[in-house]
């Protein structure tokens, strides 16, 4: 986790520089990526908020992802994912937003979406992008792996932009 809360850490100096705000939207992480973001004081000045949206009512009520985007892709898929960011940026009105959908494990992959598989997006009012990361731990592992890469991916829009 030590390095989750650097990149955190490194994630509210970047929102800071460029008085930007984020907001998240969390499927499988259950909340992981905003708990490691509260950790780092002082980063209520850039964190507005996060929606957990394990369910797919979830998505469509709280994050509007649009039902029909679930039914033909899937919950766990690049255009939910983005859809997702959507919703949490529109709702808490944050300059950028970052969402993670994904299956943790052990239970729940199929052969085309197998036990691993998330997607990460980003968003802002410039850009829109999604990765694809299939990770080969236990729940916890997997939950850990998606939130750095959520917040590598965040970083990369801030320090290369």
């Amino acid at each position: 986790m030590a390095s989750l809360t650097v990149l955190a850490d490194r994630a509210r100096l970047a929102l800071g520089q460029r008085a930007l705000t984020l907001a998240t939207a969390e499927s499988c992480t259950g909340g992981l990526l905003g708990h490691v973001l509260t950790e780092i004081a002082g980063i209520s000045q850039q964190y507005l908020g996060g929606v957990i949206s394990y369910s797919d009512r979830a998505k469509r009520e709280l994050l509007g992802v649009p039902a029909r985007l679930i039914e033909d892709h899937g919950a766990v898929s690049a255009q939910v994912c983005v859809a997702m960011a959507d919703g949490a940026r529109e709702r808490f009105g944050s300059s950028l937003a970052v969402a993670i959908t994904g299956i943790a494990g052990p239970d729940g992959g199929t052969n085309s979406k197998p036990v691993g598989l998330t997607y990460v997006a980003i968003v802002d009012d410039a850009r829109r992008d999604v990765r694809r990361f299939a990770w080969h731990g236990d729940r916890a592992a997997n939950k850990l792996a998606s939130a750095q890469a959520c917040l590598e991916l965040l970083l990369e829009r801030l320090e290369h932009a």
